[in-house]
């Protein structure tokens, strides 16, 4: 993982990300923690994918290689 990456993630740590993952899944929810492999800890977790039935998840484990692309807060 590159040092900007890092830098970006240390910043969205506490704030709502936007996470798409494979298969075209999408999750909103509050960064805790990650690791260099790019797994992620998300607390008050909701999938998205469908927009008419967000379901609520709460604290999350993402594995890294499933993630596709991590949106950080605006700002």
């Amino acid at each position: 993982m590159s040092e900007m990456t890092t830098k970006i993630l240390e910043d969205s740590l506490g704030k709502v990300v936007l996470v798409r993952l494979k298969g075209g899944k999408r999750l909103r929810g509050r960064l805790k923690g990650f690791d260099q492999h790019l797994n992620l800890v998300l607390e008050e977790t909701e999938d998205t994918t469908d927009k008419k039935d967000m379901r609520k998840l709460g604290s999350i484990v993402v594995r890294g290689d499933n993630v596709v692309i991590i949106s950080p807060p605006p700002g």
